[in-house]
């Protein structure tokens, strides 16, 4: 994922689902789930939306610098399909150790960011 067109793409194409899911939960959902459910629902939803709009800076913050952003990029793309999946799972389907992974995603939300730092110190 070092090419910022498809980094871009992608990151296109996840706001686009952010925005579906998010109006899936709020109306298809909302008569099914607990509150407590629909809470993490959103969350899920607005974690995919916002690192969604971290991989366009982050495509763009490559392009200006004329830096590699391949870890990064992956890393924040491995969140959002850990971090926001794990809860979307979660919701959907009940199962409860979908929870128990959802750190893992975060993990790699972190990293990805941490490692966007170093590469704009180097």
């Amino acid at each position: 994922m070092s090419n910022p067109k498809i980094i871009i793409a992608i990151a296109a194409i996840l706001m686009a689902i952010a925005v579906a899911a998010g109006a899936f939960g709020a109306h298809a959902l909302k008569n099914i789930l607990s509150p407590e459910r629909l809470e993490t629902w959103q969350t899920a939803v607005q974690y995919h939306a916002w690192h969604a709009l971290g991989l366009f800076l982050i495509a763009l913050i490559g392009l200006q610098f004329d830096v590699t952003m391949t870890w990064p990029a992956s890393l924040i793309l491995a969140g959002i399909l850990i971090f926001s999946g794990s809860l979307y799972t979660l919701c959907l389907t009940g199962i409860g150790w979908m929870g128990a992974i959802t750190p893992i995603g975060g993990v790699a939300f972190i990293a990805g960011w941490i490692l966007l730092g170093f590469k704009m110190l180097k």
